[in-house]
């Protein structure tokens, strides 16, 4: 597969967190906890994987400790 292709693939990939393997997957793959993960697609009302790895990207360092 050319990059191309492969680049077309990972902009299309979809978060789905239906079921609760689905959410053990995206939570690993994204080292985030399930709140963040939904937080996120929330904050971006979008479940693309680009999108949701910009904006974790973009709020790493604004995370806080309650």
């Amino acid at each position: 597969m050319n990059n191309k292709a492969q680049n077309t693939i990972e902009k299309n990939e979809i978060i789905d967190i239906s079921e609760e393997k689905d959410c053990n997957y995206w939570t690993n793959r994204l080292g985030v906890t399930i709140e963040v993960l939904k937080s996120a697609i929330r904050a971006t009302r979008c479940v693309a994987l680009n999108e949701i790895s910009d904006y974790l990207s973009r709020n790493e360092n604004k995370r806080f400790v309650v």
